[in-house]
């Protein structure tokens, strides 16, 4: 444990007139100068000494129960102050540096002579970060304030603030790779995956795929639907461009954007997808698709410092491009609204890459341009998508910690709107 010590003189009052009072009994003795003199002298070595022990024997352990939570977590911490010496800590300022907003575990306390003071401090974590808890300094004194000890221990604790995962309304992801509905896992050979019907020709569908007859009949383009289940990888492609950005702070496309990628990377991996991760924030992350917790936790751990960059969406999908192969779900969340971007999309739906477009409605964030005539030029090039409005991820009740089940439903436009809420929220603290 890293310790440092200062002591020092809080008031000069009784050392000033210690000394005066010894100066005039030099030059004039008299029997009250002397008393006055030997209980002021006293009374400041007794300063002295108490502060000295304090200084030596008063220790402070800190503990911290988890070493990462998600926002909307209670974060819990363990202080215990200890004092061996032969004098009482009658008051201690115990002041916390923690750079974490809405953070404050400072306090004032005592702690006896051969004692000891245990407390622990709830906080809700409420922005997602890497941050540092500590260092810590103790502050006290003599009960006449003449002398002040400050303990300063520098010891830091990382503590890692991911975003929340919270429950989505009905979004379905197009499928990768699809002929149909989708493609047929690796294992199952093609040649043995039986039609089930068919369906209209859309972008980013294999021409192998093609039902002739039924074209010809019907003088446009259909498929052949499989009943083999899609197997496409998901790449999550986090559009971090500061200028395409609406709101501010915690109510902002940024961070609902965040969550968003939170959740859907929950939902693929629970269905047994490899999920792979891309942001162009100013520092760019990375994450091929994996499978499994550890694919959970690297993606939670990134999403936890993203931040804007300069790179567009429209950069970002010509850099994805050589990645992405031919089976995978392409799920672009994004705030921009302007179509500059499209042209970059339609390269990677022609190699097979099948998007999803999660498109935050700007107006709901304050901002005065929505999202509805990108939205229709969208629909107008089959490309799936949602227009996700501000309401649908700001609900502290889906926040870890909170019990209820609300219900969505997407009207044919693509927008989401709640049907049912929770009657019975309360927190649900870790353990």
């Amino acid at each position: 444990m890293d310790r440092s010590v200062h002591l020092q003189l809080n008031s000069r009052l009784v050392p000033a007139l210690t000394l005066v009072l010894l100066v005039v009994q030099l030059v004039a003795p008299y029997d009250g100068w002397l008393i006055l003199l030997v209980g002021l002298g006293a009374a400041w070595l007794a300063a002295y000494l108490w502060t000295r022990s304090l200084a030596r024997h008063l220790l402070l352990h800190r503990e911290m129960r988890f070493g990462w939570a998600q926002v909307g977590d209670r974060l819990e911490e363990r202080f215990t102050l200890h004092n061996s010496g032969l004098f009482p800590a009658i008051w201690i300022e115990v002041c916390d540096h923690t750079r974490m907003p809405g953070y404050q575990v400072s306090r004032a306390t005592g702690v006896g002579a051969h004692a000891s003071n245990r407390w622990t401090t709830q906080s809700v974590c409420r922005q997602r970060g890497l941050f540092q808890l500590g260092p810590t300094s103790l502050r006290s004194g003599d009960p006449l304030g003449i002398y002040q000890v400050e303990i300063h221990y520098s010891d830091q604790v990382s503590l890692l603030v991911t975003p929340p995962v919270l429950p989505l309304p009905s979004i379905h992801v197009s499928p990768g790779g699809r002929a149909g509905e989708g493609r047929p896992r690796p294992e199952a050979p093609e040649l043995t995956v039986s039609a089930a019907g068919v369906r209209e020709y859309t972008p980013g569908d294999s021409l192998r795929w093609i039902h002739w007859r039924t074209s010809a009949r019907k003088q446009k383009f259909y498929v052949h639907v499989f009943e083999g289940t899609p197997a496409g990888d998901w790449w999550i492609l986090l559009d971090m461009d500061g200028k395409a950005q609406a709101g501010s702070g915690q109510d902002s496309t940024l961070e609902h954007s965040v969550i968003l990628a939170a959740s859907l990377t929950e939902k693929g991996l629970r269905e047994g997808k490899a999920v792979g991760l891309a942001a162009g924030g100013d520092k760019a992350v990375w994450l091929p698709p994996r499978e499994g917790a550890g694919q959970r936790w690297n993606v939670l751990r990134s999403l936890a410092t993203v931040s804007t960059g300069r790179l567009s969406l429209d950069q970002m999908l010509k850099r994805i491009q050589p990645a992405l192969g031919q089976r995978a779900s392409l799920l672009i969340i994004t705030a921009n609204t302007h179509l500059d971007w499209l042209p970059s999309l339609l390269p990677l739906m022609w190699g097979g890459a099948v998007p999803t477009v999660l498109l935050f409605d700007r107006a709901t964030f304050g901002a005065q341009n929505g999202a509805t005539p990108l939205a229709d030029r969208l629909g107008h090039l089959g490309i799936a998508h949602y227009v996700i409005p501000r309401e649908m991820l700001d609900r502290p009740e889906l926040r870890p910690g909170q019990r209820g089940k609300w219900e969505w439903r997407v009207m044919p436009t693509g927008r989401a709107v709640a049907v049912s809420r929770p009657d019975s929220l309360e927190w649900k603290e870790l353990g």
